[in-house]
């Protein structure tokens, strides 16, 4: 006997396909999304504009599965994380960060990551397996409950970051899928430059994306040469900055030239120097770009540290000067370990080598 599927996984195309294939009406899957998504309703009893054979069919068939919350924590500056139980042995971490202006959601695609980027505490956990699209889009889900919007039906996430734990791209069938239910209006309706998927880099994704979604996109560089890139950033040996930025030119071009986001984290004599900033202002100059610096946030057993302000504003001035909008990021929710690249989970780490040997990382 087969596992029920879990509806959660599927997005408006993918339902209205499963209910023609049971012999329902495909508008059924609008007001399935419109329960789960809208009213936050999970239990088929309770969908009224359901037919009661519907019903028990649906409960007999079909589930709609969440994982579990198992510990949550709240900054002093208003950031909350949530560490959210996706099987026996793993979990991942979700954040949320409140702004004036937006509330952000930072969520996980991987459990764990098999980038092995050297600055960030996710990659050092290992990797273990993809996340379902069910798994991605119910930490939205659960954020949203926990949050309060379905009591209240008032907006408090607006804008979802694909940077939690993981790569994005190297799930990005899963991923797609979730940015459907995002952005699709009889589920969460998020306008799609409120969508944004962060990436090292994975060139031929880079250019699915463009073709089948046209969210925001921001690139995880932290360098501006490929010798350095390379060490730090090991997926560059597969995808170099060549490929990777002629890959950035045409997701512009396909925008209508909204800039692509461009995350650098400050690394103390790594790739801080004013020379790294000309080089990566050289790097930048051939497509609309905004850049982010991030201040380094360290965690246990690291040997980098972060830049010092004074190194920060200098090289953000360089880039200012050669008509590069740049920002320093400000770090957020640093003493529950929820600032940038300090997400953990609960990784039950299996070997990588496959998955690495595929993308031509040694």
């Amino acid at each position: 006997m087969t596992d029920k599927p879990n509806l959660l996984d599927f997005d408006l195309k993918k339902l209205e396909s499963y209910f023609v294939e049971i012999g329902e009406k495909s508008f059924r899957a609008e007001q399935i999304l419109k329960w789960i998504y809208h009213q936050g309703v999970i239990e088929f009893n309770y969908m009224t504009n359901l037919s009661k054979e519907l019903r028990a069919r649906l409960k007999d068939n079909a589930v709609i599965k969440l994982p579990e919350i198992i510990a949550h924590q709240q900054s002093s500056d208003g950031t909350q994380k949530w560490l959210i139980q996706i099987d026996n042995h793993n979990s991942v971490e979700t954040v949320f960060i409140p702004e004036d202006d937006r509330g952000t959601l930072c969520i996980s695609s991987q459990v764990g990551c098999p980038l092995d980027c050297k600055f960030c505490s996710t990659a050092q956990q290992g990797f273990n397996r993809n996340l379902t699209t069910g798994e991605i889009i119910a930490q939205v889900w659960l954020a949203n409950k926990a949050l309060g919007y379905f009591k209240n039906n008032k907006r408090i996430i607006t804008n979802i970051v694909f940077m939690g734990m993981g790569e994005p791209l190297l799930n990005y069938d899963n991923v797609l899928k979730a940015i459907n239910l995002l952005t699709d209006d009889f589920a969460f309706g998020l306008a799609r430059r409120r969508v944004t998927v962060s990436t090292s880099g994975i060139v031929p994704e880079i250019d699915r994306l463009k073709e089948e979604s046209n969210v925001s996109l921001a690139i995880s560089l932290h360098a501006s040469n490929d010798e350095l890139r390379s060490n730090i950033v090991p997926i560059n040996r597969s995808y170099p900055l060549d490929k990777l930025l002629a890959a950035c030119k045409r997701y512009t071009q396909a925008r209508d030239n909204d800039p692509v986001t461009i995350e650098y984290v400050m690394l103390r004599d790594i790739n801080d120097s004013l020379e790294d900033a000309r080089e990566l202002a050289r790097c930048l100059r051939d497509f609309p770009a905004k850049v982010n610096l991030i201040p380094f946030n360290s965690f246990p057993g690291t040997h980098y540290s972060c830049s010092d302000i004074e190194t920060i504003n200098a090289f953000r001035e360089i880039l200012i000067k050669s008509g590069i909008i740049t920002v320093t990021r400000k770090t957020r929710g640093d003493d529950i370990d929820a600032a940038c690249g300090q997400l953990v989970g609960k990784v039950s780490a299996r070997s990588i080598r496959h998955q690495k040997s595929q993308i031509g990382i040694t």
